[in-house]
């Protein structure tokens, strides 16, 4: 599969790069990438979250009442969950939401993510360029011309490009990247898949294994 080359400015260069069939060009696994999205979404939360329980209440451990010939349900303490100000009945505790998935499975789900956007023609390839200084007029002014102004696009930088980072960080739809730090949630949650030509390499070469 050959895809343009564009400069900055969203004309043709008249180059054109292959694709390799064997990480933009297979038949996607959707489990694969279900699997390794939930990962990236579980490693992202905390499990800083803690209730008390009846044991951790401050309060009396008295018999609030008789056993019997009250009416009501037996009590014991005035901790109990049933009474206001009471421990929760199996509250959360911190804990790790973290899972271990293969790699071979997350490099597969990685291949499947990169092959949807080929088949939905989402991906664009651009030359690779610096910019002098960050200026993120200069940068809003490429999506325009490339017609990325109302799409969530991710860049996929092959060298560190500091400039181009600083320029894009202030912009809500636009997160720029290098290519070993690409994953399957960032690839399916971008509607545009940018990719620097200095990244394709490195890409193909990681991912074909």
């Amino acid at each position: 599969m050959k895809v343009a080359v564009l400069d900055r400015n969203g004309k043709d260069t008249g180059r054109k790069v292959e694709l390799s069939q064997d990480v933009f060009g297979i038949e996607p696994n959707n489990h694969a990438v279900y699997l390794d999205v939930k990962q990236y979404l579980a490693n992202q939360r905390q499990g800083t979250h803690k209730a008390k329980e009846k044991a951790e209440i401050t309060g009396s451990t008295r018999k609030i009442k008789k056993q019997k010939g009250t009416g009501t349900a037996r009590a014991g303490s005035i901790k109990s969950g049933v009474f206001r100000g009471g421990g929760r009945f199996f509250g959360p505790r911190p804990r790790s939401y973290s899972f271990k998935l293969n790699k071979n499975l997350k490099r597969l789900a990685r291949r499947s993510a990169l092959s949807m956007k080929a088949q939905q023609n989402a991906i664009v390839v651009l030359e690779d360029f610096t910019m002098e200084s960050p200026k993120t007029k200069e940068f809003t002014n490429m999506l325009n011309l490339l017609g990325l102004d109302n799409k969530k696009s991710l860049f996929v930088l092959g060298d560190s490009n500091n400039n181009v980072y600083l320029s894009s960080r202030n912009l809500k739809g636009t997160e720029v990247l290098m290519d070993s730090e690409i994953s399957t949630y960032k690839i399916m949650n971008a509607n545009s898949l940018v990719l620097f030509e200095g990244s394709l390499e490195s890409i193909q070469e990681n991912l074909s294994k």
